[in-house]
Protein backbone atom coordinates (compact mmCIF):
# COMPACT_ATOMS: atom_id res chain seq x y z
CA UNK A 1 0.00 0.00 0.00
CA UNK A 2 1.02 3.51 -1.17
CA UNK A 3 1.68 6.07 1.74
CA UNK A 4 -0.91 7.99 0.34
CA UNK A 5 -3.59 4.95 0.76
CA UNK A 6 -2.29 5.09 4.57
CA UNK A 7 -5.14 5.05 7.65
CA UNK A 8 -5.09 8.08 9.51
CA UNK A 9 -5.49 6.11 12.94
CA UNK A 10 -4.55 2.66 13.97
CA UNK A 11 -5.95 1.01 16.75
CA UNK A 12 -3.47 -1.40 18.36
CA UNK A 13 -4.98 -4.04 21.33
CA UNK A 14 -2.72 -6.29 23.12
CA UNK A 15 -4.32 -9.76 23.88
CA UNK A 16 -3.82 -12.52 26.05
CA UNK A 17 -6.62 -15.14 26.10
CA UNK A 18 -9.18 -12.31 26.15
CA UNK A 19 -11.66 -14.60 24.37
CA UNK A 20 -14.58 -13.03 26.39
CA UNK A 21 -14.16 -9.34 25.19
CA UNK A 22 -11.77 -9.26 22.20
CA UNK A 23 -14.19 -9.29 19.27
CA UNK A 24 -16.22 -6.88 21.60
CA UNK A 25 -13.45 -4.62 21.37
CA UNK A 26 -12.92 -4.56 18.32
CA UNK A 27 -16.40 -4.00 17.06
CA UNK A 28 -16.57 -1.28 18.95
CA UNK A 29 -13.26 0.20 17.61
CA UNK A 30 -14.50 -0.33 13.60
CA UNK A 31 -18.08 0.74 14.62
CA UNK A 32 -16.06 4.50 15.68
CA UNK A 33 -13.25 4.04 12.49
CA UNK A 34 -16.88 4.00 10.53
CA UNK A 35 -19.49 6.30 11.85
CA UNK A 36 -16.51 9.02 12.33
CA UNK A 37 -15.74 8.47 8.66
CA UNK A 38 -11.65 8.25 9.40
CA UNK A 39 -10.14 5.41 7.59
CA UNK A 40 -8.20 3.56 10.34
CA UNK A 41 -6.90 -0.27 10.86
CA UNK A 42 -7.66 -2.59 14.14
CA UNK A 43 -4.38 -4.04 15.23
CA UNK A 44 -4.94 -7.37 17.43
CA UNK A 45 -0.96 -8.20 19.06
CA UNK A 46 -1.91 -12.07 20.03
CA UNK A 47 1.28 -12.76 22.69
CA UNK A 48 0.59 -16.51 23.35
CA UNK A 49 -3.57 -16.95 23.55
CA UNK A 50 -4.27 -20.55 24.40
CA UNK A 51 -7.92 -19.83 23.70
CA UNK A 52 -9.93 -18.37 20.54
CA UNK A 53 -8.83 -14.58 21.47
CA UNK A 54 -7.02 -14.36 18.43
CA UNK A 55 -9.63 -16.36 15.73
CA UNK A 56 -12.46 -13.96 17.32
CA UNK A 57 -10.76 -11.14 16.67
CA UNK A 58 -9.76 -11.76 13.10
CA UNK A 59 -13.81 -12.57 12.76
CA UNK A 60 -14.70 -9.20 14.24
CA UNK A 61 -12.22 -7.41 11.53
CA UNK A 62 -9.11 -7.27 13.06
CA UNK A 63 -5.57 -7.56 11.51
CA UNK A 64 -4.11 -10.12 13.89
CA UNK A 65 -0.32 -10.49 14.41
CA UNK A 66 1.49 -12.70 16.59
CA UNK A 67 4.35 -12.17 19.21
CA UNK A 68 5.74 -14.90 20.57
CA UNK A 69 7.91 -12.56 23.18
CA UNK A 70 5.61 -12.65 26.45
CA UNK A 71 5.02 -9.32 27.82
CA UNK A 72 2.30 -6.50 27.85
CA UNK A 73 5.54 -4.12 26.21
CA UNK A 74 6.42 -6.44 23.81
CA UNK A 75 3.28 -7.10 22.61
CA UNK A 76 2.47 -3.10 22.00
CA UNK A 77 6.24 -2.70 20.40
CA UNK A 78 5.11 -5.03 18.06
CA UNK A 79 1.74 -3.24 16.87
CA UNK A 80 3.43 -0.27 16.60
CA UNK A 81 5.83 -1.37 14.14
CA UNK A 82 3.42 -2.89 12.58
CA UNK A 83 1.06 0.05 12.69
CA UNK A 84 0.68 2.50 9.64
CA UNK A 85 -1.30 5.33 10.50
CA UNK A 86 -0.56 8.70 10.83
CA UNK A 87 -1.79 8.40 14.57
CA UNK A 88 -2.04 5.41 16.96
CA UNK A 89 -4.60 4.39 19.59
CA UNK A 90 -3.13 1.67 22.36
CA UNK A 91 -5.55 -0.17 24.72
CA UNK A 92 -6.09 -3.43 25.85
CA UNK A 93 -8.54 -5.94 24.55
CA UNK A 94 -10.19 -6.41 27.81
CA UNK A 95 -13.24 -4.22 27.60
CA UNK A 96 -12.05 -1.69 30.44
CA UNK A 97 -11.52 0.75 27.92
CA UNK A 98 -14.50 2.03 25.74
CA UNK A 99 -13.23 2.21 21.95
CA UNK A 100 -16.49 3.79 20.71
CA UNK A 101 -15.53 6.97 21.91
CA UNK A 102 -12.28 7.67 20.87
CA UNK A 103 -12.33 11.27 19.53
CA UNK A 104 -11.78 12.78 22.74
CA UNK A 105 -8.69 10.99 23.06
CA UNK A 106 -7.53 11.90 19.43
CA UNK A 107 -8.45 15.56 19.29
CA UNK A 108 -5.77 17.17 21.72
CA UNK A 109 -3.01 15.54 18.86
CA UNK A 110 -5.08 18.27 16.09
CA UNK A 111 -4.65 21.00 18.33
CA UNK A 112 -0.67 20.29 18.45
CA UNK A 113 -0.16 18.00 21.39
CA UNK A 114 1.97 15.12 20.80
CA UNK A 115 0.55 12.82 23.08
CA UNK A 116 -2.90 12.59 25.51
CA UNK A 117 -3.50 10.03 28.13
CA UNK A 118 -6.98 9.01 29.08
CA UNK A 119 -7.39 9.80 32.54
CA UNK A 120 -9.54 7.20 34.61
CA UNK A 121 -9.59 8.71 37.98
CA UNK A 122 -11.33 12.06 36.20
CA UNK A 123 -13.14 9.78 33.45
CA UNK A 124 -14.82 7.97 36.22
CA UNK A 125 -13.59 4.27 37.87
CA UNK A 126 -16.33 1.68 38.26
CA UNK A 127 -16.90 -0.16 41.30
CA UNK A 128 -15.02 -3.12 41.09
CA UNK A 129 -12.75 -2.28 38.20
CA UNK A 130 -9.63 -1.19 40.08
CA UNK A 131 -7.92 -2.84 42.96
CA UNK A 132 -7.99 -0.19 46.22
CA UNK A 133 -4.23 -0.62 46.63
CA UNK A 134 -3.49 -0.07 42.76
CA UNK A 135 -5.78 3.18 43.18
CA UNK A 136 -5.15 4.36 46.43
CA UNK A 137 -1.18 3.22 46.56
CA UNK A 138 0.49 2.29 43.36
CA UNK A 139 -1.04 4.61 41.15
CA UNK A 140 -0.38 7.73 43.27
CA UNK A 141 3.67 6.68 44.29
CA UNK A 142 4.11 6.56 40.88
CA UNK A 143 2.46 9.60 39.69
CA UNK A 144 4.80 11.33 42.48
CA UNK A 145 8.06 9.58 41.65
CA UNK A 146 7.59 10.67 37.84
CA UNK A 147 6.76 13.91 39.19
CA UNK A 148 9.50 14.14 41.20
CA UNK A 149 12.21 12.10 39.26
CA UNK A 150 11.13 13.28 35.88
CA UNK A 151 9.03 16.26 36.25
CA UNK A 152 5.92 15.37 34.92
CA UNK A 153 2.70 15.92 36.37
CA UNK A 154 0.00 13.67 35.14
CA UNK A 155 -2.95 12.16 36.95
CA UNK A 156 -2.94 9.22 35.64
CA UNK A 157 0.35 8.02 34.78
CA UNK A 158 -0.61 3.78 34.42
CA UNK A 159 -3.30 4.49 31.93
CA UNK A 160 -3.14 1.85 29.36
CA UNK A 161 -5.56 4.27 26.52
CA UNK A 162 -3.49 6.25 25.18
CA UNK A 163 -2.89 8.27 21.59
CA UNK A 164 0.13 9.66 19.92
CA UNK A 165 1.24 10.88 16.73
CA UNK A 166 3.91 8.68 14.49
CA UNK A 167 6.20 11.36 14.91
CA UNK A 168 5.79 11.14 18.36
CA UNK A 169 6.38 7.67 18.44
CA UNK A 170 9.50 7.75 15.90
CA UNK A 171 11.49 9.69 18.62
CA UNK A 172 10.31 7.62 21.76
CA UNK A 173 12.53 5.12 21.31
CA UNK A 174 10.87 2.64 23.52
CA UNK A 175 12.39 -0.56 24.73
CA UNK A 176 10.39 -1.98 27.58
CA UNK A 177 8.99 -5.36 27.16
CA UNK A 178 6.84 -5.09 30.46
CA UNK A 179 4.34 -3.21 32.08
CA UNK A 180 6.62 -0.52 32.98
CA UNK A 181 6.11 0.50 29.26
CA UNK A 182 3.82 2.93 30.15
CA UNK A 183 5.79 4.81 32.50
CA UNK A 184 9.36 4.91 29.90
CA UNK A 185 6.38 6.67 27.47
CA UNK A 186 5.84 9.48 29.67
CA UNK A 187 9.90 9.68 30.59
CA UNK A 188 11.11 9.46 26.99
CA UNK A 189 8.62 11.76 25.57
CA UNK A 190 9.72 13.97 28.87
CA UNK A 191 13.10 14.00 27.30
CA UNK A 192 12.27 14.36 23.53
CA UNK A 193 10.55 17.70 24.69
CA UNK A 194 7.19 16.34 23.85
CA UNK A 195 3.91 17.77 24.90
CA UNK A 196 1.08 15.44 26.98
CA UNK A 197 -2.26 16.15 27.88
CA UNK A 198 -5.03 14.36 29.42
CA UNK A 199 -8.52 14.04 29.10
CA UNK A 200 -11.17 12.01 30.92
CA UNK A 201 -12.08 8.41 30.18
CA UNK A 202 -14.04 5.74 32.07
CA UNK A 203 -12.85 3.12 32.97
CA UNK A 204 -15.07 -0.37 33.17
CA UNK A 205 -15.23 -3.30 35.05
CA UNK A 206 -12.81 -6.36 33.04
CA UNK A 207 -14.14 -9.53 32.16
CA UNK A 208 -11.26 -12.42 32.37
CA UNK A 209 -8.38 -12.97 34.88
CA UNK A 210 -6.24 -9.88 34.87
CA UNK A 211 -3.04 -10.18 33.81
CA UNK A 212 -1.41 -7.69 36.62
CA UNK A 213 0.79 -9.10 38.85
CA UNK A 214 0.60 -6.06 41.87
CA UNK A 215 4.58 -7.05 43.28
CA UNK A 216 6.32 -8.01 40.40
CA UNK A 217 5.09 -5.13 38.23
CA UNK A 218 5.31 -2.60 40.80
CA UNK A 219 8.82 -3.11 41.48
CA UNK A 220 9.51 -3.01 37.69
CA UNK A 221 7.93 0.37 37.05
CA UNK A 222 9.99 2.06 40.31
CA UNK A 223 13.31 -0.03 39.02
CA UNK A 224 12.67 1.77 35.50
CA UNK A 225 12.35 5.13 36.94
CA UNK A 226 15.11 4.52 39.24
CA UNK A 227 17.55 3.63 36.86
CA UNK A 228 16.02 6.48 34.61
CA UNK A 229 16.72 9.31 37.72
CA UNK A 230 20.48 8.26 38.35
CA UNK A 231 19.91 12.00 40.32
CA UNK A 232 17.92 10.20 42.74
CA UNK A 233 19.42 6.90 42.92
CA UNK A 234 23.13 8.22 42.97
CA UNK A 235 23.79 11.62 43.52
CA UNK A 236 21.41 12.55 46.23
CA UNK A 237 22.26 9.41 48.29
CA UNK A 238 25.71 9.95 47.79
CA UNK A 239 25.82 13.52 48.95
CA UNK A 240 23.47 12.57 51.85
CA UNK A 241 26.05 9.67 52.89
CA UNK A 242 29.07 11.83 52.17
CA UNK A 243 27.87 14.66 54.44
CA UNK A 244 26.53 12.47 57.15
CA UNK A 245 29.88 10.20 56.80
CA UNK A 246 31.92 13.86 57.51
CA UNK A 247 29.69 14.80 60.65
CA UNK A 248 29.78 11.33 62.15
CA UNK A 249 33.72 11.06 61.69
CA UNK A 250 33.75 14.48 63.04
CA UNK A 251 31.71 13.28 66.34
CA UNK A 252 34.10 10.04 66.12
CA UNK A 253 37.01 12.57 67.17
CA UNK A 254 35.25 14.88 69.09
CA UNK A 255 33.32 12.47 71.56
CA UNK A 256 36.24 9.88 71.64
CA UNK A 257 34.59 8.02 74.24
CA UNK A 258 31.48 7.62 72.46
CA UNK A 259 27.87 9.43 72.28
CA UNK A 260 25.89 8.67 75.45
CA UNK A 261 21.64 7.76 74.58
CA UNK A 262 20.07 7.11 77.47
CA UNK A 263 21.25 5.09 79.44
CA UNK A 264 23.53 3.32 76.01
CA UNK A 265 26.87 4.50 74.73
CA UNK A 266 26.98 5.13 70.61
CA UNK A 267 30.12 4.92 69.45
CA UNK A 268 30.45 6.11 65.68
CA UNK A 269 34.04 5.22 64.63
CA UNK A 270 33.26 3.24 62.12
CA UNK A 271 29.99 4.42 61.10
CA UNK A 272 31.88 7.28 59.53
CA UNK A 273 33.81 5.81 57.45
CA UNK A 274 31.04 3.39 55.89
CA UNK A 275 29.08 6.33 54.96
CA UNK A 276 31.76 7.98 53.46
CA UNK A 277 32.72 4.86 51.33
CA UNK A 278 29.25 4.16 50.15
CA UNK A 279 28.53 7.64 49.32
CA UNK A 280 31.88 8.26 47.57
CA UNK A 281 30.70 5.31 45.61
CA UNK A 282 27.43 6.35 44.95
CA UNK A 283 28.66 9.80 43.51
CA UNK A 284 31.18 7.87 41.35
CA UNK A 285 29.04 5.64 40.06
CA UNK A 286 26.18 8.42 39.66
CA UNK A 287 28.55 10.32 37.31
CA UNK A 288 29.60 7.46 35.23
CA UNK A 289 26.11 6.32 34.31
CA UNK A 290 24.73 10.14 33.73
CA UNK A 291 27.65 10.51 31.91
CA UNK A 292 27.16 6.82 29.78
CA UNK A 293 23.18 8.12 29.80
CA UNK A 294 24.00 11.90 28.05
CA UNK A 295 26.47 9.90 25.16
CA UNK A 296 23.70 7.52 24.41
CA UNK A 297 21.03 10.71 24.22
CA UNK A 298 18.77 8.76 27.09
CA UNK A 299 19.72 11.73 29.35
CA UNK A 300 19.71 15.77 29.14
CA UNK A 301 22.89 16.82 30.20
CA UNK A 302 23.26 18.95 33.47
CA UNK A 303 25.52 20.37 35.94
CA UNK A 304 27.09 17.43 36.99
CA UNK A 305 27.33 15.94 33.75
CA UNK A 306 28.83 19.34 32.49
CA UNK A 307 31.35 18.96 35.42
CA UNK A 308 32.25 15.43 34.95
CA UNK A 309 32.67 15.95 31.10
CA UNK A 310 34.93 18.89 31.55
CA UNK A 311 37.04 17.85 34.14
CA UNK A 312 37.46 14.03 34.23
CA UNK A 313 40.57 11.77 32.82
CA UNK A 314 41.74 8.70 33.72
CA UNK A 315 45.32 10.51 34.64
CA UNK A 316 43.07 12.87 37.05
CA UNK A 317 40.73 10.30 38.67
CA UNK A 318 43.90 7.92 39.52
CA UNK A 319 45.50 11.29 41.06
CA UNK A 320 42.83 11.63 43.48
CA UNK A 321 42.23 8.00 44.16
CA UNK A 322 46.16 7.59 44.60
CA UNK A 323 46.12 10.26 46.79
CA UNK A 324 43.38 8.39 49.21
CA UNK A 325 45.06 5.80 48.97
CA UNK A 326 48.35 7.22 50.08
CA UNK A 327 47.18 8.76 52.61
CA UNK A 328 45.20 6.30 54.29
CA UNK A 329 48.57 3.72 54.16
CA UNK A 330 50.39 6.62 55.54
CA UNK A 331 48.09 6.69 58.60
CA UNK A 332 47.91 3.07 58.95
CA UNK A 333 51.80 3.07 58.95
CA UNK A 334 52.26 5.77 61.67
CA UNK A 335 50.14 3.99 63.68
CA UNK A 336 51.64 0.57 63.89
CA UNK A 337 54.68 2.03 64.21
CA UNK A 338 53.37 3.55 67.05
CA UNK A 339 51.96 0.57 68.33
CA UNK A 340 55.10 -1.55 67.67
CA UNK A 341 57.67 0.91 70.23
CA UNK A 342 54.69 0.53 72.84
CA UNK A 343 52.67 4.07 72.07
CA UNK A 344 49.66 4.98 72.73
CA UNK A 345 47.05 7.07 71.15
CA UNK A 346 43.65 8.53 72.54
CA UNK A 347 42.36 8.75 69.31
CA UNK A 348 44.10 5.50 67.66
CA UNK A 349 40.68 3.91 67.40
CA UNK A 350 39.10 7.00 65.00
CA UNK A 351 42.44 7.37 63.21
CA UNK A 352 42.65 3.55 62.35
CA UNK A 353 38.98 4.10 61.10
CA UNK A 354 39.68 6.68 59.06
CA UNK A 355 42.37 5.79 57.64
CA UNK A 356 40.60 2.48 56.17
CA UNK A 357 37.91 4.68 54.96
CA UNK A 358 40.50 6.43 52.83
CA UNK A 359 42.16 3.58 51.31
CA UNK A 360 38.49 1.80 50.03
CA UNK A 361 37.65 5.29 48.50
CA UNK A 362 40.44 5.47 47.06
CA UNK A 363 40.88 2.08 45.79
CA UNK A 364 37.04 2.48 44.87
CA UNK A 365 37.93 5.52 42.72
CA UNK A 366 40.52 4.23 40.79
CA UNK A 367 38.69 1.01 39.47
CA UNK A 368 35.93 3.25 38.60
CA UNK A 369 37.81 5.45 36.32
CA UNK A 370 39.17 2.55 34.57
CA UNK A 371 35.68 1.54 34.51
CA UNK A 372 34.68 4.89 32.93
CA UNK A 373 37.20 4.85 30.39
CA UNK A 374 36.29 0.90 29.44
CA UNK A 375 32.91 2.17 28.93
CA UNK A 376 33.97 5.23 26.70
CA UNK A 377 36.18 2.67 24.76
CA UNK A 378 34.05 0.19 24.11
CA UNK A 379 31.07 3.00 23.04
Amino acid sequence: MTAALAPRVSIVMPCLNEAETVAVCVAKALAWLSTSGTSGEVLVVDNGSTDRSAELATEAGAQVIRERRRGYGNAYLRGFAEARGDIIVMGDADDTYDFSRLDDLIRPLDQGYDMVLGNRFTGGVQPGAMPWAHRYIGSPIINLLIRRFIGVRVGDSQSGFRAFTRAAYQRLGLRSGGMELASEMIVNAAREGLTITEVPAPYNVRLGESKLNTVRDGWRHLRFLLISAPNFLFVLPGLALVGMGAVVTALSFLAPGGIEIGSLAWQPVFAGSIFLAIGANALVFGAITKNYGVDRGILREDAWTRFYRRWFSLERVLAVGGGLLVLGLALNVGLFVIWAVGGKLSLGLQLAALAQGLMIVGANVGLAGFLAMAIADRR
